[in-house]
């Protein structure tokens, strides 16, 4: 028979071993949601960035050619 000193060992290793995994998962959902945060950031900053090109093409301060240009390399 086990005394229940072994009981114990046994509870607190299991408790161990599912701290260990939440752990892992909060981990794991923190860095899925940093990249999902990076990606809406980079996303909001080209539209921006394609509407100040848009206006500055609608003034006339650049012609087609760079406006096309601009455009391309935001939208790589």
């Amino acid at each position: 028979m086990m005394s229940y000193g072994m009981w114990f060992g046994a509870i607190l290793m299991n408790l161990f071993g599912l701290v260990v995994l939440v752990f892992v998962v909060y981990l794991l959902v923190r860095a899925l949601d940093r990249n999902s945060t990076k990606q809406r950031t980079e996303n909001k900053l080209t539209e921006k960035s394609l509407q100040i090109l848009d206006e500055r093409y609608s003034k006339g301060e650049i012609d087609d050619e760079e406006y096309l240009r601009k455009k391309k390399n935001l939208l790589e």
